[in-house]
């Protein structure tokens, strides 16, 4: 039973990286983002923030001081004096401006701590109206205090309202997370192309080219991995090179008495009442033979043969080329030249297997069809098919997706959709007769070379066999 996942859930995944390294350094950057997000919110929730009200309070009691002594001794001596020892004592720059009103307040979204906490300083500090503008002087805070005969302009170094060291621990957060993520990548890299080096070699060992051992590296758990693949390739080349051998001698022992039977048939005269039982068993040898043949390639599965780029449409004029001078009538249709890495041999009796598949149904309608409208006075040695130039079609090109297609069709009575996963079963035949393995070999071959064979209804009305190979 499918349980189906929350909302959330599948927003996460599709968010999560898919590959390994992708997870990895995931895995690596979330506790590095939390550890620094702690260590800069207690930097700013306790350290940053005690600092600045200390800042801010200093200031705001120079000011002060500033605007008691203005009151105490407004004398024009007095004032000019106070506003010299501002300035040399607090580096505050102050003017008495004429009598007016306030400006508004100017705050930036960067400085929001810092001009509250002045703010609160000032107001229980001096207890005047004040406004302070952060956006005009950028070096500076003005700090306006209304005065009962005029108005306090006051500019304070912003340096003293906060300490550089903050910009100092922002680097040092930012570039301490890149260099341990630059760190991480590296390493994770190293580990991860371990990996897809034995992906890379699995895949390519079951298309059937032989790369070789690889080089074990990365960890102890991917090294003990691509060793044991070596191991697998191994036992699995000594078992296909036993099984070729035995297969080369009871191939040897089999055909060893058929050739007796043909050469002592051959022997026997060829005229009389035996003639036809004569013709008759020599054409059972030649049955026997073919079907030795086609078990014999089912099961050894041309796994020896190595993968190389291959022309596939010099290889589909091939075919198509052998057919014709069998008799038979095939259709060609090659679009853009094509350049595969293929094991020709083996997809050449792939195609091959199911141009004659379709040939042979084709063929046996239209011999149904001669045998029951006329009247057979020689024997099915002697009947001439009426077949047309239209009876198998064989095509590729390019379908999308990273992958060639190759269509065979027939014009022949074709397979029952509920049939059609049947008919690639070992040793499963059809009306038209046969061994029962074309079929089973082309699959076998195209699945070996990463492709798919599928049987679906022909625009021509019989059967169209679908092969899609991986570009």
């Amino acid at each position: 039973m499918r349980v189906a996942l929350p909302r959330q859930s599948r927003v996460v995944k599709k968010v999560l990286p898919r590959s390994l390294f992708g997870r990895s350094l995931l895995i690596v950057l979330i506790p590095l983002v939390i550890v620094q997000a702690v260590a800069l919110q207690i930097f700013y929730g306790s350290h940053l923030n005690l600092v600045s009200r200390r800042f801010a309070f200093a200031i705001a009691g120079e000011i002060a001081t500033t605007v008691d002594l203005l009151g105490r001794y407004p004398t024009a001596a007095d004032r000019a004096w106070t506003l010299a020892n501002a300035w040399d004592q607090y580096e505050l720059n102050v003017h008495i401006l004429p009598p007016a009103d306030l400006p508004p307040d100017r705050r930036v979204a960067f400085f929001r701590g810092y001009d509250d906490d002045l703010a609160a300083a000032l107001r229980e500090r001096i207890r005047r109206p004040f406004t302070t503008d952060w956006e005009t002087d950028p070096q500076a805070v003005l700090v306006r205090v209304a005065l009962p005969d005029g108005m306090l302009d006051i500019q304070v170094p912003r340096k003293r309202l906060y300490t550089g060291t903050v910009y100092l621990f922002v680097l040092w957060l930012v570039g301490s997370a890149l260099l341990l993520f630059g760190i991480a990548a590296l390493f994770l890299r190293n580990q991860v192309r371990g990996i897809r080096r034995l992906a890379a070699a699995a895949e390519a060992f079951g298309l059937g080219r032989d790369i070789g051992a690889i080089k074990p590296e990365g960890a102890i758990e991917v090294r003990q991995a691509a060793t044991a693949f070596n191991r697998m390739q191994d036992r699995i080349r000594r078992f296909l090179h036993q099984r070729t051998e035995m297969l080369a001698g009871v191939s040897h022992d089999l055909r060893t008495p058929l050739t007796r039977l043909r050469l002592a048939l051959a022997m026997l005269p060829a005229e009389g009442a035996i003639r036809q039982d004569v013709a008759d068993m020599t054409e059972d040898v030649d049955e026997m033979e073919r079907m030795i043949g086609g078990y014999l390639a089912f099961a050894r599965g041309e796994g020896a043969e190595q993968a190389v780029p291959t022309d596939l449409g010099a290889l589909l004029r091939d075919i198509a080329s052998r057919a014709r001078r069998a008799g038979r009538h095939v259709a060609l249709d090659i679009g853009q030249p094509i350049t595969l890495a293929l094991r020709p041999d083996s997809l050449r009796r792939a195609l091959t297997n199911l141009v004659d598949n379709a040939s042979r149904h084709a063929a046996h309608v239209r011999l149904a069809a001669r045998q029951s409208d006329m009247r057979l006075t020689a024997g099915p040695s002697d009947v001439r098919l009426a077949a047309g130039p239209s009876d198998v079609r064989l095509a590729a090109g390019p379908s999308g997706g990273g992958t060639v297609e190759i269509t065979v069709d027939d014009d022949g009575p074709g397979i029952p959709p509920e049939r059609r996963e049947t008919v690639f079963r070992p040793y499963a035949t059809g009306a038209a007769g046969g061994t029962g393995l074309g079929l089973a070999i082309a699959r076998d071959i195209v699945r070996a070379h990463g492709g798919e064979i599928t049987l679906e209804t022909s625009a021509m009305g019989g059967l169209r066999a679908r092969v899609q190979l991986p570009t």
